[in-house]
Formats: C-alpha cells, structure tokens, sequence
C-alpha cells in the first residue's frame, strides 16, 4: 500500500504537467500582425516536437513500470492517466497531420515572399487549390479558425512582398 500510494502520487504529478501541456497547447496564440504562413508551419512543427516527445515519455520503461504496477494494485488514478494519454495521443495526431498538409503549402511560400507582385499572383491560383485541398482532406485543420489563420497569414505575407516591391521600386 505505502509504495502504491508513493506511486499514485507521482502519477498525479505526472497528470498535472501533462494538463498543464494540454491547457497551454489550447490557448490563443499571440502572433504579430503580419506574420507569414511559414509560422503557421513552424508552429505545428513545434507543437509536433512538444507532443512527441511527452508521447516517448509516456512510453517509457519507467512509467510503464509503474502503470503496470499500479493496474496490479487498481489504482484509481488509472482512470484520469488513460484519459490523458488518450489526449496526448490525439494532440500529437493533430500536429502530425498539420504538418504533414502544411508542408504542402512550403513550396509556395518561397516565390510569395520573394517575388514581384506579377509573379506571385501566378502562384495564387495553385496556393488557393492546395489550400482548399487542405480544408476539404485534413481531418483536423478544415476549421474555420484554422482556415482564417492560414488565410490571414497568406494575405499578409503578399501586403508585405507588394510593401518591399513598391519601396524598392
């Protein structure tokens, strides 16, 4: 029972970080006003990172260890561990598959960042095609919030590569 209970207290630190993590990963971000679409991308690669790498905790020998342990000894904190790993697992997917359909977008952030205004608007038709893709196939990212972001951050990435075009001009 004493190494139980020792046991379930450090599963409930464990559970108040990995909250924490989750509550933190929620909130809104503060961005600048005309940041571009490739935070967008380094965001979500960030956000992956984070997520991984709880999950590779997670699955360590150690906590397996002790999950196992306590599973022997029905611990009811078992309850609320699975229900966050079960969040941590789907935060990861999330990122994961954000990653995986923003890097479709890299390509076009390169010639809207550097080009004249001309050039950049023969990529826009492809840009709009690959985001549109993006909303109708991401089981994640086809939100509106996400859809305003992305499309806020395209649309300011241009006002700034038109902004260098007309003062170098």
């Amino acid at each position: 029972p004493e190494v139980t209970e020792k046991l379930e207290e450090v599963v409930m630190i464990w559970i108040k970080q990995i909250r924490r993590v989750l509550v933190e990963s929620e909130q809104m971000r503060r961005e600048a006003d005309d940041i571009g679409p490739s935070a967008e991308l380094e965001h979500w690669k960030a956000r992956m990172s984070s997520f991984n790498s709880l999950l590779d905790e997670i699955k360590s020998s150690r906590v397996k260890k002790i999950i196992s342990i306590l599973q022997a000894a029905r611990s009811k904190t078992l309850k609320q561990w699975k229900e966050l790993d079960g969040n941590i697992t789907i935060a990861a997917n999330e990122a994961k598959d954000n990653v995986r359909y923003l890097y479709t977008l890299d390509k076009f952030f390169g010639p809207l960042a550097k080009a004249s205004p001309v050039t950049m608007m023969e990529h826009v038709p492809s840009l709009m095609n690959t985001v549109c893709m993006i909303y109708c196939t991401s089981p994640y990212y086809n939100t509106s919030e996400c859809m305003t972001s992305l499309l806020l951050k395209i649309t300011n990435q241009m006002i700034n590569t038109c902004k260098m075009y007309l003062c170098e001009g």
